[in-house]
């Protein structure tokens, strides 16, 4: 169990996370937020590897800072950038990896080779990293933040400039990792989290606004979404008093999608609510 309790850094009168309170258990938690959210240093005030301004992160009952790297020994972490050695080889950069986790030989090998087995890269082991795509790339230090079995697994943006189809399968690989351990993946993109996450954590202007499973985010959204269908001409109109709306071309023409606490009588009300909504709803819009 992670247990977090008013955490909070300031720059400053700035607050990038601002006085957060909750509890993680084994499970997948998307964490949902425009760029400048706070979910970047939310996870990095987790890894302790930014200092926190206020607050307790306990690990099973214990704060994060007296049990130091026994702690950091739980942790997988992949960051949002990219920061790997170009001439390594995908193995070699494993093993170093695993050094840097004081792994014994013998069990860094056996485990890199099964890591790369399982994100699909054991027949380019021995090729440098420097010749990989991005999305091979991401998957690399997905199977290396593995490494260990760590029981916290920490991805931030992880599909970040990814093409789809890049992206769809390293959504496969964390899902398929994600069994018996605390998953926290921080995106922007709702497609990343919507079949995977248990539970969501909204995140604005560094405060957590939401945490609740889609469904229950999705539910509280019923009557609040609807869609109006007309010319590009209307639907331009109607963008300009909801510019957060989602505009969609189909079969039948241009449709405006819009979640909001009001919608106008031109606007149908729809049922099939998904999480892109919610999104928009409480993140971008309201």
């Amino acid at each position: 169990m992670l247990e977090v309790r008013d955490l909070s850094k300031a720059y400053g009168d700035l607050y990038a996370v601002d006085h957060v309170s909750l509890t993680l258990e084994k499970g997948v938690y998307g964490i949902l937020g425009a760029n400048g959210a706070g979910k970047s240093t939310f996870l990095n005030l987790l890894t302790d590897n930014l200092k926190r301004t206020t607050g307790e992160i306990l690990y099973d009952g214990t704060e994060i800072l007296k049990m130091g790297a026994a702690f950091r020994k739980e942790i997988g972490y992949t960051p949002q950038l990219q920061g790997m050695y170009e001439d390594f080889t995908a193995g070699q950069f494993m093993r170093y990896i695993g050094a840097l986790k004081g792994m014994r030989g013998r069990s860094c090998r056996k485990q890199t080779g099964e890591l790369l087995e399982l994100v699909g890269l054991a027949k380019h082991a021995h090729r440098r990293l420097g010749t990989f795509s991005g999305g091979m790339k991401q998957r690399v230090l997905l199977a290396a933040a593995m490494l260990d079995d760590p029981e916290i697994l920490i991805l931030d943006e992880p599909t970040a400039g990814l093409d789809p189809e890049e992206r769809i399968r390293l959504r496969n690989h964390i899902a398929a990792l994600s069994k018996d351990r605390i998953v926290l993946l921080a995106t922007h993109v709702v497609s990343d989290i919507e079949c995977i996450a248990e539970k969501v954590i909204l995140m604005k202007h560094g405060k957590v606004i939401r945490f609740a499973s889609p469904l229950e985010l999705m539910t509280e959204l019923e009557g609040k979404v609807g869609e109006f269908h007309g010319s590009f001409e209307e639907v331009q109109k109607w963008k300009e008093i909801y510019p957060k709306g989602e505009v969609i071309r189909r079969s039948t023409g241009y449709v405006l999608r819009v979640a909001a606490e009001e919608l106008p009588e031109e606007f149908v009300r729809v049922n099939d609510l998904t999480l892109e909504d919610v999104y928009l709803f409480y993140a971008e819009g309201r």
